[in-house]
């Protein structure tokens, strides 16, 4: 028997030219029990198994029911912002601008203090008077003197100007 009509069909199949009724009859074809041998390598191709015939199909309202949930307007759900969290931003950079400045304090009395610069009043002829003086607390730091006795020394000193 001749199959030359079947091998033009599977070629214009695999071309993707064939229309529905060739595909019919290619279907049919392999349907068949006598199949040739050069052809039964295609057989599982166009025929399906009972069940694939049988599968589940979208009912015929199918598509009206996606089109009803598509017209719905979507539920927006509105959320009330109170001014606490609207400041939340700019109390995070304001702890940051702090965190900055604090450590480059810390930075700049440390690398004052590793220079030898460690003297209150900037030059270096002072006297323990003068750095109690401008000293803020109420010892002297470099002798641990009460400030009454260092305010004393200070008063009884030649180079001060006394206060009258």
């Amino acid at each position: 028997m001749d199959y030359k009509y079947i091998d033009q069909l599977l070629e214009r199949y695999w071309q993707c030219l064939t229309t529905l009724e060739e595909e019919r009859i290619l279907r049919a074809f392999f349907e068949q029990d006598d199949v040739p041998a050069h052809l039964l390598q295609w057989r599982e191709w166009f025929v399906y198994p009972q069940e694939a015939q049988h599968e589940e199909t979208l009912s015929d309202d199918f598509e009206q029911r996606m089109l009803a949930l598509v017209d719905e307007p979507p539920v927006v759900k509105a959320r009330t912002v109170s001014l606490r969290r609207r400041l939340r931003p700019f109390t995070r950079a304001a702890a940051v601008v702090a965190i900055v400045l604090t450590l480059g304090n810390a930075l700049q009395l440390s690398l004052n203090k590793g220079n030898g610069n460690d003297n209150v009043g900037g030059n270096d002829r002072t006297t323990t008077a003068t750095m109690a003086k401008n000293d803020s607390i109420a010892t002297d730091t470099t002798r641990h003197t009460p400030l009454t006795e260092v305010m004393r020394l200070w008063r009884n000193s030649d180079d001060v100007p006394q206060l009258q």
